[in-house]
């Protein structure tokens, strides 16, 4: 059975998630990236993209996912296209490899963007990477350069950050420095420690 000892990592875009994955796994942690899972098998799936959504969003044998990402933030039909030919290979992956850190009978994170949104995973427990919605938004737009209406189409797409965190059983807050988000990721990784050894 999968999921046994998994933990989802959750946030919402430009909150974090990814520099948190990084410092967890710094820290002794195993993640399961979902992220790099998704773009393995879009990447792999170039064909189809390029019979279902046009040539133009293929690079070789690379889908140009910023280009697609545009569309389907826009286009809730082809949004929906992309996540029902998407999403059960992502789960299917994310399951094979949840039962082979199962084994080892201790927990590990599996990051998952729509944890929440989406359901689907019978995980108990998840850690939300916390950002107040205003320093999102400034986040994204400055990684991004997109403008504050595109900014705010993509995090509205989501779950709003401060459900998630009332949703979380636990919360790793990122809205100071990196030396701040160290220290939260060190006492996260503290506290799983003294619960499971």
């Amino acid at each position: 059975m999968a999921f046994k000892y998994a933990i989802a990592l959750s946030g919402g875009i430009a909150t974090g998630k990814s520099t948190v994955a990084s410092l967890l796994a710094l820290n002794g942690m195993r993640v399961i990236d979902a992220d790099t899972i998704s773009h393995n098998i879009l990447d792999a799936s170039h064909l189809w993209v390029k019979d279902n959504f046009g040539e133009e969003f293929v690079e070789g044998e690379k889908v140009d996912r910023a280009k697609l990402g545009s569309l389907v933030f826009s286009n809730d039909e082809k949004k929906k296209l992309l996540e029902e030919y998407l999403h059960p290979k992502i789960r299917d992956e994310i399951e094979n490899l949840s039962i082979k850190q199962d084994s080892f009978k201790f927990p590990y994170l599996i990051d998952i963007p729509l944890f929440f949104e989406k359901g689907g995973y019978d995980i108990k427990q998840s850690v939300v990477v916390y950002t107040p919605s205003c320093v999102q938004l400034e986040r994204f737009m400055k990684r991004n350069g997109y403008s504050k209406d595109e900014s705010l189409k993509r995090i509205n797409s989501q779950m709003q950050i401060d459900e998630k965190k009332d949703r979380a059983t636990w919360v790793i807050d990122n809205s100071k420095n990196l030396k701040h988000l160290q220290q939260e990721v060190e006492n996260f990784v503290e506290k799983i420690k003294g619960i499971y050894l």
